[in-house]
């Protein structure tokens, strides 16, 4: 297991976010999203994305994030830290992947937003 170093104290500030466990299919990618990945957590501002395919700490990402209800929501983000694991060990290691903090979201605001207000009202 290695750990992609990030830059600066953005982790340690990432770090304080409000996040809700939920696992939500998604893809991601720099200039297309075509890898299929899960989320571990997710939060207003950002969340963990649970692959073994890492970006490194600063790479822009574009996502789409299928909701539960069934709606995509694109969204760019930023990667905060990454944790690379090896494939088979991907369902044992916790916290393995990225977190990515979110810079905009393209579509689907709305029920993004919504999403995170009912887990934290749980």
């Amino acid at each position: 297991m290695a750990d992609i170093p990030s830059r600066g104290g953005a982790v340690d500030e990432f770090m304080d976010v409000k996040r809700h466990r939920k696992r939500l299919t998604m893809k991601f990618g720099i200039d297309v999203p075509s890898r299929i990945a899960f989320t571990e957590d997710i939060s207003r501002e950002g969340m963990c994305i649970k692959t073994a395919m890492v970006c490194p700490p600063g790479s822009r990402l574009k996502i789409e994030l299928n909701l539960p209800d069934g709606t995509v929501t694109k969204i760019m983000a930023v990667v905060i830290w990454a944790k690379m694991v090896p494939p088979n060990m991907i369902r044992l290691v916790k916290k393995c992947g990225m977190g990515v903090r979110i810079t905009r979201i393209v579509s689907g605001e709305d029920d993004y937003r919504r999403l995170c207000e009912e887990l934290h009202g749980r």
